[in-house]
């Protein structure tokens, strides 16, 4: 059997790549230049392959091989280089894995932007991440399911809540919908004569509290995207966030309703963790950049600027 190549000789093979000559590598890795050469002659030998062009060039060259095993060896060093960080990072505590439960309210402009950064700043950390709504996402947070929530406060519990942001929350229908043709602003009598759309907490925390509900019959839902659907196609009316709608309210696609009962609706938005557990450096870390995202987000919202300084709330159950 022939023997394997070293990550040694894989790293040597990058670093003359890299600097561009066995020199220059070898000053890179603090290296003598014959340590270097001695590498790179002894990983040709195993492989029966030449990787560089040595004759008639002033600086080694690539062969067609050797560019494709450079390939294969740079993935190599990262896989390496990973478990590195892994190890240095688990060392320093931080998470091997974050889960994060997410209230569907929050902007998916703001999760994107976020998780970005977080692949960015924390590569070797495994995410974990649900989508949910209302009680939902507290129940994650408080048998350990997740780590840290975002949401708004559904009901008591053990938890420590920061506020973060806000959400508007705007009723609408699509055009020609009844609500959208009578005279403004429309009276809480026929307001209740329509079928209102609702999302339903998965959640046992708010069974029986509804929010917002006027309408005396309701189409119950389990999520806000089916909900913008429907009432696109004209399928009731009901409370959206102002960001999943602002290109339909553009577009005429839907409109906004003035109802006597209802108005926009401006929540607070919380990240969230266990009272009886402090946030390790990646959750931290996501704390902080969904406040920096909300507020810059938030501030493209009408008449609302985001708090200055952070308000925190310690909710414990009787």
């Amino acid at each position: 059997m022939q023997p394997n190549p070293t990550l040694d000789q894989l790293q040597i093979l990058v670093a003359v790549a890299d600097a561009g000559s066995f020199s220059a590598a070898g000053r890179k890795l603090n290296r003598a230049q014959s340590v270097i050469s001695y590498g790179i002659a002894n990983l040709e030998a195993q492989l029966g392959l030449k990787l560089f062009e040595r004759e008639g060039t002033r600086e080694p060259r690539l062969t067609d091989v050797g560019r494709a095993t450079l390939e294969d060896a740079r993935r190599m060093v990262g896989v390496l280089q990973r478990i590195r960080s892994r190890v240095d990072g688990h060392r320093q505590g931080l998470e091997a894995e974050v889960a994060i439960s997410v209230d569907m309210s929050l902007p998916s402009p703001v999760l994107v932007r976020v998780l970005k950064a977080f692949e960015a700043q924390f590569p070797t950390v495994m995410l974990r991440l649900h989508i949910g709504s209302l009680g939902l996402i507290i129940d994650h947070v408080v048998s350990g399911e997740a780590d840290l929530g975002v949401g708004g406060i559904p009901g008591d519990a053990d938890v420590h809540l920061l506020r973060i942001g806000f959400t508007s929350m705007v009723p609408v229908a699509a055009p020609s919908h009844p609500l959208a043709l009578l005279p403004r602003p429309v009276p809480l009598e026929d307001v209740r004569e329509y079928t209102q759309l609702v999302v339903s907490d998965q959640s046992e925390r708010t069974k029986g509290h509804d929010y917002g509900v006027f309408a005396y019959r309701t189409w119950r839902l389990t999520d806000v995207r089916t909900k913008h659907a429907l009432m696109r196609e004209g399928l009731g009316w009901g409370g959206l966030p102002r960001w999943l709608v602002a290109d339909d309210l553009a577009s005429g696609r839907l409109v906004e309703l003035d109802l006597e009962p209802y108005s926009e609706v401006r929540s607070p938005l919380f990240a969230m963790h266990r009272a009886d557990r402090s946030p390790k450096p990646a959750a931290a870390w996501l704390i902080d950049q969904f406040k920096r995202q909300l507020g810059c987000f938030n501030e493209f919202e009408p008449g609302q600027v985001p708090d200055e300084e952070p308000e925190t709330i310690h909710q414990s159950s009787p």
